[in-house]
């Protein structure tokens, strides 16, 4: 029902200009205001004031009616007070009697929760017409006694969706005594509605002419039946009714107009009987009926004047039939009627009723998905969703949106929904119908709005659309909210679209990323949805480098250490830790990087995650170490924060763990052992043997990140040695000659390089003692086998035509031919130490021709112009005076043609960089 404002006069000043006599204090303020072309708002008309304060939220009214005396008089007018919807406010005794003054005229009251229902007579309501409230479970007899004794004008009383547990027959007295105007009694859950709660409502309520038991355990049929001032009654989803009792009983119901018995066990022959013998009834609503839809043969066509509506009948047909007795059968025919001038007194009441229940009732059915309605949801339940979504009832749309919210998902923990449905809401124009409620000043509206345009937006196409439709400026603004409610809903629709590359940008450009970071410090101590939702889509967001750079700018850093901080939800802290992750990998990585590792107990914070006991957690927080640890002083900052025996203890809990945990945990080792002091404490700390396990994963990313981690770890002959004696020579040979990535295949090889060398036969003679290494290993026969695969793994590599050619001829042609042959492609993002380059160049000198071959092999791939760090190795390189060995490498009588051209590809690599350097 629309406002309606009594139109005032402005008070006008002698000279007939309109002024804010009521409110001298701001006068001087606004003198600038005073130009040609702006509205002063003083000269405001009150009744356009009150308008506009009609169409704000309770919060933002409030805060435009402190603005001056005059406006904080308008703001408490009667007209502004008659309803009232403090669902998403924390209603209790005391905002209850602060309220109480301007509450005097209140008439329709929404309420969430117990203690809200506890605080309602404090508002002093004596006029109170509707009352509704929801998540109602622990409300008493008691106090909904008291309000019904408070409030001997109610008229429509309204508890669920649901149930009431606590509420008894002995509380539906107590309303029937107290309250004798009653029209609308509907209640959810009850256990027992017994005979003489309802005989009492029978006897002292007799203007009520709606009643719903829904969901309750046991009604009284028979007393049901005494009822006679009923036109719409639903028994919806009540279980142990005796349909017998009912349809012998109730079609003697004077004035039933419409039944609802959706979702019970109603059989085919009580709903014919119904049907047939009562002159009044006009609806029978009958969805998701298992015993009346097994009934293959039953047929309501025969029953002249009345509507079935069950998942075998054309519902917008049957509609269009009733209501309008024309042509019209298209999906609208609740707006159609609303545009009608339809002067059916009946039908007036039948409209409001049957949106009511429907939307309950598709509400119920979609988050009790049962098999065998997918039919039903693409070809009418969603499209009957989206015309509720147009109703005159608040709560109908509510339920509607959300409703749309909830068929679509198919798993909400994996976020998977049902593309048909998702398509078909799309299709039939839902996007822009739940765009325009969340543009609707109704807090309600806006976050279940925001709540099914999330939901849906998991499919691409959909959020395309969404995008498209101007939903992300949309979503971007609600995110703003005060209410955190309409907030958190708003960030999960950010976070949804965020997965799209293509919407990135779009939601920076609306001030999504701001809006993000805001909400986490404005509720940093209130709720995990509206921080997991903002913390997600802020890591959606920082997997790109411009947004990345955004995110950080917007003090993103600091929003999302602090959760990582001091969040204890499960989560939070997984997105919290995510988006950290890709702060330091994307952007301008050094400088997010560096931000991330220098904020106060950031690394303290991400070490202490990766004991979480929540595996994503975990998985997260190695990554975003792993990531970080590419930071010279975060990689050191990582080691004295204990990052050391966190990751090692990580990697020996997580054989039996998903891949991505695995790789995470094994690529935080990798990245810490590039310091050798780092590397050193690794293998001391036992994270030699977890290590191998992991390198025997059957993942691919896994087999990367250990064969990794061991090759860094190899450098030491002291870690070397114990890689030989923990088994890791198999485990490396095995990813040398069989992984399908080719980067193992090449980190393993290298690992087995660096272990047979020599230096690593060195530490075994005179470093055993001091290392306290006990174990008595034979090195002869590991390096046989090391060599031999290592020997294998390069000359796959090899092709000997092109090798022939090169030997014979200087042109770059031939030279070129064999390192496109020899490239892997990932090797280019491998960035080596001095000491590193050094030792390959060292290896260049060894005896053994395939460590030779190796070594000029490796140089070649750290040196190829494109390669990210080439420039970087061939400096390195250039300092050690690396050419002078490569030259003798390549002329070397002895040795392997590979080696010899492998060495040429390598000077020319360096001559090219140095032209290029000096160019």
């Amino acid at each position: 029902m629309s406002r309606r404002v009594r139109r005032k006069v402005a008070r006008k000043s002698k000279g007939n200009d309109v002024v804010a006599s009521s409110c001298p204090e701001i006068r001087d303020e606004v003198l600038d205001l005073e130009l040609p072309g702006t509205v002063d708002w003083r000269s405001l008309p009150d009744d356009t004031v009150i308008q506009l304060l009609s169409c704000l939220s309770y919060r933002d009214r409030a805060s435009l009616s402190s603005t001056c005396r005059t406006w904080r008089t308008l703001g408490s007018s009667q007209c502004l007070w008659n309803t009232l919807d403090l669902r998403s406010h924390r209603f209790d005794a005391n905002m209850a009697s602060s309220l109480a003054p301007r509450c005097v005229h209140l008439q329709k009251l929404r309420f969430r929760g117990a203690e809200s229902a506890d605080a309602i007579i404090h508002l002093r309501a004596r006029n109170l017409c509707e009352l509704s409230g929801d998540y109602c479970r622990k409300i008493t007899d008691a106090t909904l006694s008291v309000i019904a004794a408070r409030h001997e004008l109610l008229e429509s009383l309204q508890l669920g969706p649901d149930f009431c547990e606590r509420i008894s027959s002995d509380a539906i007295k107590a309303i029937a005594h107290c309250c004798p105007r009653l029209s609308k009694l509907r209640l959810s859950g009850i256990r027992d509605v017994n005979a003489d709660a309802i005989n009492a409502l029978a006897k002292h309520c007799p203007k009520l002419t709606d009643i719903g038991f829904i969901d309750c355990l046991n009604v009284d049929e028979l007393a049901l039946g005494n009822v006679m001032s009923v036109h719409f009654l639903s028994v919806a989803g009540t279980s142990s009714m005796k349909w017998g009792v009912v349809s012998h009983l109730w079609h003697k119901l004077p004035n039933l107009i419409g039944l609802d018995v959706s979702r019970t066990d109603i059989s085919p022959s009580a709903v014919a009987r119904l049907l047939s013998l009562s002159h009044s009834l006009r609806v029978l609503c009958a969805l998701n009926c298992p015993i009346l839809e097994e009934d293959t043969s039953f047929s309501a066509s025969k029953y002249k004047n009345k509507l079935l509506i069950s998942l075998f009948t054309n519902i917008f047909e049957g509609l269009a039939s009733l209501f309008f007795d024309s042509t019209k059968k298209g999906k609208n025919v609740f707006l159609d009627w609303r545009s009608s001038k339809n002067n059916d007194k009946d039908l007036n009441e039948i409209i409001p009723w049957l949106e009511w229940m429907l939307s309950h009732t598709l509400l119920r059915s979609a988050e009790s998905p049962q098999q065998g309605l997918d039919n039903f949801w693409v070809e009418q339940g969603g499209a009957l969703l989206l015309s509720l979504m147009q109703s005159s009832q608040e709560d109908v749309q509510e339920r509607a949106a959300t409703g749309l919210a909830t068929f679509v998902v198919i798993d909400d923990e994996n976020a998977s929904i049902d593309c048909g449905r998702a398509e078909a809401v799309m299709r039939d124009g839902g996007i822009r119908l739940l765009l325009g409620l969340a543009k609707s000043w109704r807090e309600g509206l806006q976050s279940e709005a925001a709540k099914a345009i999330a939901n849906l937006s998991v499919n691409a196409n959909v959020a395309k659309a969404v995008a498209e439709e101007g939903g992300i400026e949309i979503l971007a603004g609600l995110a703003r909210s005060m209410n955190k409610l309409v907030a958190e809903e708003a960030a999960g629709g950010l976070w949804n679209l965020s997965v799209g590359e293509e919407h990135k940008g779009a939601i920076a450009e609306a001030g999504g990323i701001k809006a993000l970071v805001d909400l986490i410090f404005k509720w940093s101590s209130s709720g995990d949805g509206v921080l997991e939702r903002a913390a997600g889509a802020l890591a959606n967001l920082a997997a790109d480098d411009k947004c990345s750079t955004e995110v950080a700018l917007a003090g993103g850093v600091h929003a999302l250490v602090m959760l990582a901080r001091n969040c204890k939800f499960e989560g939070v802290q997984e997105q919290a830790a995510r988006a950290l992750a890709n702060l330091a990998a994307h952007g301008d990585s050094n400088s997010n990087n560096a931000a991330v590792g220098q904020e106060a107990g950031a690394l303290e914070a991400l070490v202490q995650l990766t004991r979480s006991p929540h595996e994503g957690v975990r998985q997260e927080a190695a990554g975003a170490l792993w990531n970080l640890s590419f930071d010279d002083r975060n990689r050191e900052a990582i080691a004295a924060a204990g990052g050391v025996q966190a990751l090692v203890a990580l990697a020996q809990s997580c054989s039996n763990a998903s891949p991505g945990l695995q790789e995470r945990a094994a690529g935080a080792l990798w990245g810490l052992s590039v310091s050798e002091a780092n590397s050193i404490a690794i293998g001391r700390e036992g994270g030699v043997a977890p290590l191998i396990a992991l390198a025997r994963s059957e993942a691919e990313d896994v087999h990367e990140t250990a064969a990794g981690a061991l090759w860094n770890l190899a450098f030491n002959p002291g870690n070397a040695l114990r890689i030989v004696e923990e088994g890791g020579v198999s485990a490396l040979v095995d990813l040398c000659s069989s992984s399908v990535s080719k980067m193992a295949r090449f980190m393993a090889a290298l690992a087995l390089a660096y272990m047979f060398d020599g230096r690593m036969d060195e530490f075994a003679l005179v470093g055993t003692g001091s290392e306290g290494i006990s174990k008595s290993v034979s090195l002869d026969g590991a390096r046989r086998m090391a060599l031999k695969n290592i020997e294998t793994f390069v000359l796959m590599f090899s092709d000997p035509q092109a090798f022939t050619a090169a030997a014979a001829s200087s042109a770059p042609a031939a030279l070129s031919q064999v390192t496109e042959g020899a490239r892997i492609q990932e090797a280019g993002h491998l960035r080596c130490s001095g000491a590193e380059i050094g030792r390959f160049v060292t290896m260049l000198r060894n005896p053994s021709s395939i460590l030779k071959t190796c070594a000029a092999f490796a140089l070649l791939q750290f040196t190829i112009p494109g390669g990210r760090h080439a420039i970087h190795h061939a400096s390195l390189m250039q300092n050690a005076g690396a050419a002078r060995v490569l030259r003798g490498a390549a002329a070397a009588a002895t040795a392997p043609l590979e080696a010899k051209i492998f060495a040429r590809i390598v000077l020319r690599n360096l001559e090219y960089h140095q032209i290029e350097h000096t160019a």
